[in-house]
C-alpha cells in the first residue's frame, strides 16, 4: 500500500522523534521473514523498549537527518527493518541477535551507537552490553568494595592489637564499682 504525502510526513516525524532520543540503532534485512516471526519480534520489542519499524529507506534517511544516526544514511539500502533502543543501548542488538538465531533471513546490516557506524558484526558487541539493572548492580559492587576492604583492614588492626574483641573489656570496666 502506497502512502500519501501526509502519511509519509507522519512516518518521518515518528521515526525522527524516536531517533532523537534513542541510544542505538540496528538496521537488518528481513526479506523472507514470516508474519509469525515478525509478530513475535514486534511483541518482544515492545517488552524490551525497542522501537521496531519497517520504513522506506528514503523516509528513514530523512528521519535520521540531524541525529547521531545520520552517519548511516548511505548504508540504508535494500529492505530494512529499523530497531532503535529507546531504554538501554544493547536492547536492539539483543533483539536482532535473538531472532536471527532462529531465522537465517534476518541479517543485521548496520549498527550505530554514539554517532559511530559499525559493521553488522558489531551487533554481537552491542548485544553483550549489560542491561540497566546489570550495570547498576556492577556499580553497586564497585562502590561497596572499598568499604568492605576498609572494614577488613579495621578488623585486622583490631585483631592484631588486642585479640579482636573490645566488648568484654568494656563490660568488665562497667561492672566494677567506682
Amino acid at each position: 500500500m502506497a502512502l500519501n504525502l501526509s502519511q509519509k510526513q507522519d512516518v518521518v516525524a515518528q521515526v525522527a522523534q524516536v531517533a532523537a532520543t534513542a541510544h542505538s540503532l540496528v538496521a537488518a534485512e528481513y526479506a523472507g521473514t514470516t508474519v509469525e516471526q515478525m509478530t513475535a519480534m514486534r511483541k518482544k520489542a515492545r517488552e524490551t523498549g525497542v522501537f521496531l519499524k519497517v520504513v522506506k529507506n528514503t523516509l528513514a534517511a530523512r528521519a535520521v537527518t540531524g541525529t547521531e544516526y545520520e552517519v548511516a544514511k548511505d548504508s540504508l539500502v535494500g529492505p530494512l527493518l529499523y530497531a532503535f533502543s529507546t531504554e538501554e543501548p544493547g536492547a536492539a542488538g539483543r533483539l536482532i541477535k535473538e531472532f536471527a538465531k532462529g531465522n537465517d533471513k534476518l541479517q543485521p546490516k548496520v549498527v550505530v551507537v554514539g554517532g559511530q557506524q559499525y559493521p553488522a558484526s558489531h551487533v554481537e558487541v552491542l548485544a553483550s552490553l549489560p542491561t540497566r539493572d546489570q550495570a547498576l548492580a556492577m556499580l553497586a559492587r564497585v562502590l561497596a568494595e572499598p568499604a568492605a576492604m576498609f572494614a577488613r583492614a579495621v578488623k585486622a588492626v583490631a585483631d592484631k592489637q588486642g585479640g579482636g574483641d573490645a566488648a568484654p573489656a568494656e563490660a568488665e570496666a562497667q561492672a566494677e564499682p567506682a
